[in-house]
């Protein structure tokens, strides 16, 4: 083993040992844990994506589990039924787990706790179904489509380290450039590529994410109001985009780094300055840090417009 992928596997289980620390802090001191978790490292993440998802990737703790499970049983290849249904689900458990922070794991460390070990036990399993990374990790995980949009340009360049084979042909870690247009299929040529899971994702995001900091903090009654405040921003999202793309014929590959942009960039516009603030660094600094990640943003979104290609990506 070469020193660079010894500090990747201390990296990995510095990800894996820190999640039972995480568990205990939801369950033990629930307040300050879900404050340090929601307001400091969890918006780190999104900025960390546009360097390159495959830090994340490569350290994820949920990817370390599910390639556990592959040591469990004998895998096969996913059937075409699953890898149809996967993405589907995937956005389906997205959407439906990020708006309940507003009436559930913002405010109850214990259920998210419960909920971080089911998703836990779920990568464990299908890593046990299925070979490599192809059920979970490729298939059904919750971030995937969030890595693909943020990861499609990313500023650094560094290796894939879990595993020496492309188990789906949308996996991100041989190229997250190419992956989101593969991801796209034979629509990524048309106006269909709205009316793939990943491309419906792509162009409701941006709406997605101003929803929900439209939303407060509440109780589990609040959760019908939060839905439908989220569901109805990703819908007027998606409706402008496809009006814009019919009627300016945007190629995929030139529209999707602008929707990761404007999704990332509205992200900060509300997280930074609650960043700042839990750091207690004034209102002055909220203001500044804002301003430093929204250019973060648009720097990344000048680099990727010179990068963007519209050649064809062939599946792996």
């Amino acid at each position: 083993m070469t020193s660079k992928q010894s500090w990747w596997k201390l990296a990995e289980w510095v990800g894996l040992l820190a999640t039972p620390v995480l568990l205990l802090g939801l369950f033990q001191w629930p307040e300050p844990t879900l404050k340090i978790l929601w307001n400091v490292v969890i918006p780190l993440v999104p900025a960390s994506l546009l360097l390159t998802p495959l830090l994340w990737r490569n350290t994820c703790p949920l990817s370390t589990l599910n390639l556990y499970g592959n040591k469990l049983s004998d895998k096969p290849w996913p059937p075409s039924w699953f890898v149809t249904a996967a993405p589907i689900l995937g956005i389906a458990l997205f959407a439906a787990l990020v708006p309940a922070r507003r009436f559930l794991f913002n405010q109850n460390g214990p259920v998210l706790a419960i909920t971080i070990v089911a998703v836990g036990a779920l990568a464990v399993l299908l890593g046990a179904l299925f070979k490599v990374k192809s059920g979970f990790c490729n298939g059904v995980c919750p971030v995937l489509p969030v890595e693909r949009l943020y990861g499609q340009r990313p500023i650094l360049r560094i290796g894939h380290t879990r595993c020496c084979t492309e188990c789906t042909a949308t996996c991100i870690d041989p190229s997250p450039q190419q992956a989101p247009l593969v991801a796209l299929g034979e629509a990524r040529e048309s106006n269909r590529w709205l009316a793939t899971p990943f491309g419906a994702f792509a162009a409701a995001f941006p709406g997605f994410v101003f929803g929900y900091f439209q939303t407060v903090d509440g109780p589990l009654s609040s959760a019908a109001s939060v839905y439908a405040t989220v569901f109805l921003s990703a819908v007027a999202s998606y409706a402008i985009v496809a009006v814009i793309v019919g009627l300016v014929r945007i190629p995929a590959g030139r529209i999707l780094p602008v929707l990761g942009a404007l999704a990332v960039g509205t992200y900060y516009w509300f997280a930074a300055p609650q960043l700042a603030a839990t750091l207690a660094l004034g209102d002055a600094a909220g203001h500044i840090v804002r301003i430093a990640f929204v250019l973060f943003v648009l720097g990344w979104w000048l680099r990727a417009q010179l990068g963007t290609t519209t050649a064809s990506a062939k599946p792996a």
